[in-house]
């Protein structure tokens, strides 16, 4: 495993493995990794030559100063698990590496920014395209994999992708899960036993209006109901529950109203923010 700093080291494997007719896959993360990381390494190494990670935390997707402050570390760990995997390449940039100058760009991804995650987090997807666009034009890869828990953000590359003509496929692979249905996520670790306990009410949550929709129950009624059930969790804040069309991310009211539907959640649990989705009707 050869672990890379800057883009001119990995420009030298690139152009042999262009000359080798290689195909390159690539798993873009923040670090902290877990088996639900491993998830898209696994998938990647299965229908590509070559295998790269980049773990780099990108200060320009936080509107939350604190947020980034916390976010985990754990570098000696993560390289741990990424040898065992048998990756090919990790990609670890410098923040001075990747921004030697603060960024003027920004970017807007119209309706898909409006609702849900971009609504709640004001210039978050500005920052992931800014940054999944510098790794694409560093890395160049064929295939590119992402966790169908940032549904959302999994939209918003898509479309990136799309109008910018990037010549990379995007896959997304399922969510992972812990036995009890929570959702694997980095900031899991910043969570206290209480707060573990507590956080098991998102997807507890999805589920029950799952399976009250598919019951025939009106939205507007299984939503209140679990409006409900969040303000009795004492270590619950929600900050949306919402049906969605996943293939523009607009609200809708009904399942009948979309070929596909998705519901998404987000709350503060204590002081951390977790995000969940469950799809309907795929």
């Amino acid at each position: 495993m050869q672990v890379l700093k800057t883009g001119a080291e990995w420009q030298k494997i690139w152009l042999q493995s262009l000359q080798s007719q290689k195909i390159i896959g690539f798993v873009p993360t923040m670090g902290a990794l877990h088996e639900g990381h491993l998830d898209l390494i696994r998938n990647s190494k299965k229908s590509n030559d070559i295998t790269v990670v980049s773990i780099f935390v990108n200060p320009i997707q936080f509107n939350n100063q604190e947020d980034f402050d916390n976010y985990p570390s754990l570098i000696k760990e993560d390289l741990a698990l990424l040898e065992k995997e048998n990756v090919d390449v990790v990609y670890l940039p410098d923040p001075q590496s990747m921004y030697p100058e603060k960024p003027v760009l920004s970017m807007h991804f119209g309706d898909l920014e409006s609702v849900l995650e971009g609504a709640f987090r004001p210039g978050h997807f500005s920052g992931v395209g800014i940054i999944v666009s510098k790794l694409f034009n560093i890395i160049r890869p064929h295939q590119a994999f992402f966790g169908q828990k940032d549904l959302q953000q999994v939209a918003v590359i898509k479309r990136m992708v799309k109008d910018l003509s990037f010549q990379t496929e995007i896959i997304t692979v399922p969510t992972r899960r812990e036995e009890d249905g929570l959702a694997l996520s980095s900031r899991n670790l910043r969570l206290s036993k209480e707060e573990r306990d507590a956080s098991l009410i998102l997807i507890e949550s999805l589920n029950l209006a799952k399976n009250e929709l598919l019951a025939g129950k009106d939205w507007l009624a299984v939503r209140n109901q679990i409006q409900q059930k969040f303000e009795d969790e004492p270590l619950a804040n929600l900050e949306y529950f919402e049906l969605i069309n996943p293939d523009n991310f607009q609200v809708i009211e009904s399942i009948a109203q979309s070929k596909a539907s998705s519901i998404c959640v987000a709350s503060y649990i204590g002081n951390i923010r977790l995000i969940d989705n469950l799809p309907i009707i795929p």
